[in-house]
């Protein structure tokens, strides 16, 4: 069993007790294949990365976007699993991160308070280095993004219309999907579904929610951040699968970052992506994990949240798809 077990406000009236597993049989219909997606965060660059790597495994023989019973998708990889469940083609996907993207309506207009990068950063070290738990620093990091909102609130409509801009469907997808957000007050998760009634766009929203760099989300009188804060992958939500892809554009990094680059929040155990694939391995399943090579790594730069990131992510995230595809052995 995951080492977590929180509160899943299914029904937006009343909580229940949830594990991973019970979404797997509560959230959805019986999957054919058994066969689950995990997308992590990882900024523009992260997203770009995923859709790369999706679109060279297709090319390579193995379309996740058809094979997928299950895709989980956290911070960055919210908006790329509402891309992969959206029914465009891979190849277009791809084609869509390559060419200019166009700005959403309003865009142009004066860009919403913020709060210096750096600081954000140091709040965000000192929030990981006094946690106790996983609870702790999930409240804490709540805490902060509330802070935050005296700040970044006046944006948050200007946000929402940026995220709603990257989706190819207003709708959730008929085939299961979670959206993964952590609840700012409590700190417990939040795993969105067709049939939270919650729309997409906001789920999307709360999931990409980073404290301190944009608005939390208010959904149904609650406030959410991004389900990074949780687990940067949260591929325990994958538990009871019997195959699992994870593409984790922050994870495989060893040693010290380079000069510039935030190196995340310091995960206690069972929330590094480790933890939780030896705990999805424990419980049977079979899991694949692709993290970015050292091409990959170079593309995404020190800044991953830059755009300027994306269209090199992309092609590089393409290239090692391709060559991971004959490497995969479930399907």
């Amino acid at each position: 069993m995951s080492p977590f077990h929180e509160s899943l406000p299914s029904t937006w009236g009343e909580a229940q007790s949830f594990t991973p597993d019970s979404v797997r049989h509560t959230s959805h219909q019986q999957v054919v294949h058994n066969v689950a997606l995990v997308l992590g965060g990882g900024g523009a660059a992260g997203n770009a990365w995923v859709i790369g790597v999706i679109a060279g495994l297709a090319e390579g023989g193995l379309d996740m976007t058809e094979a997928a019973d299950l895709v989980v998708g956290t911070s960055a990889g919210a908006t790329a699993a509402a891309q992969v469940r959206s029914g465009i083609p891979p190849a277009e996907l791809l084609a869509s991160v390559l060419s200019p993207s166009a700005q959403p309506v309003g865009q142009n207009r004066e860009q919403p308070s913020s709060l210096p990068m750096a600081t954000v950063f140091e709040r965000m070290r000192a929030i990981g280095a006094a946690a106790t738990s996983a609870a702790d620093l999930q409240r804490a990091m709540g805490a902060f993004g509330l802070e935050s909102d005296s700040i970044l609130g006046p944006g948050a409509g200007q946000r929402r219309a940026t995220v709603a801009a990257r989706l190819p469907c207003a709708d959730w997808p008929d085939r299961p999907m979670i959206v993964v957000a952590v609840d700012a007050h409590t700190g417990e998760l939040a795993a969105f579904h067709r049939d939270s009634g919650v729309e997409l766009v906001d789920a999307v929203t709360a999931s990409t929610a980073l404290p301190g760099l944009v608005p939390t989300v208010s959904i149904n009188g609650k406030r959410y951040i991004d389900g990074g804060v949780r687990s940067a992958d949260n591929a325990d939500l994958a538990s009871g699968y019997a195959n699992v892809m994870v593409l984790s554009p922050l994870g495989g990094r060893t040693g010290t970052p380079p000069e510039g680059q935030f190196e995340g929040l310091r995960r206690p155990p069972g929330a590094d992506l480790g933890s939780q694939v030896e705990g999805l391995r424990t419980g049977g399943s079979h899991v694949e994990v692709i993290t970015p090579d050292a091409d990959s790594r170079a593309a995404m730069g020190t800044n991953q949240m830059d755009p300027a990131t994306r269209i090199p992510a992309a092609r590089a995230g393409h290239a090692q798809g391709k060559q991971k595809a004959t490497g995969v052995t479930f399907l």
